[in-house]
């Protein structure tokens, strides 16, 4: 079964294995708006937690994605590119933007749970 964790900046991380899974939230995406363009990192990169590794720009704003864990990217979302909208229709689902080759599982207890993070939310507004 899978994983599921979440960054304060609105990523989450589904973990199968040592892959994760990363893309940004329902909750990010409402706040961003309608999202027009979208950076994936190259296949190959080594990001490492708290680092920028990828960019969504919205017709409000530019926002960075950090990436919630350290590990070197072995996917990137290619479809995100052509079809930027993805993120506002399904962004727990096709719209995820990298997939990581984990080197430190122990970063995952940096993040929080769905409960923690919906709490999270609703506290912030």
């Amino acid at each position: 079964m899978a994983i599921e964790r979440y960054s304060k900046d609105h990523e989450y991380v589904r973990v199968e294995g040592d892959i994760a899974i990363i893309g940004i939230t329902n909750h990010a995406q409402e706040q961003l708006g309608d999202v027009v363009f979208v950076e994936v990192p190259e296949v190959g990169k080594r990001v490492k937690a708290g680092e920028q590794a990828a960019v969504v720009e919205s017709v409000k704003a530019a926002s960075e994605i950090y990436a919630p864990v350290s590990g070197e990217v072995i996917a990137a979302n290619a479809d995100l590119a052509a079809d930027p909208a993805l993120v506002n229709t399904d962004p727990m689902g096709k719209a995820w933007f990298m997939k990581i080759k984990l080197t430190d599982k122990s970063e995952l207890d940096n993040l929080m749970d769905k409960a923690a993070y919906d709490k999270f939310v609703a506290d912030s507004h």
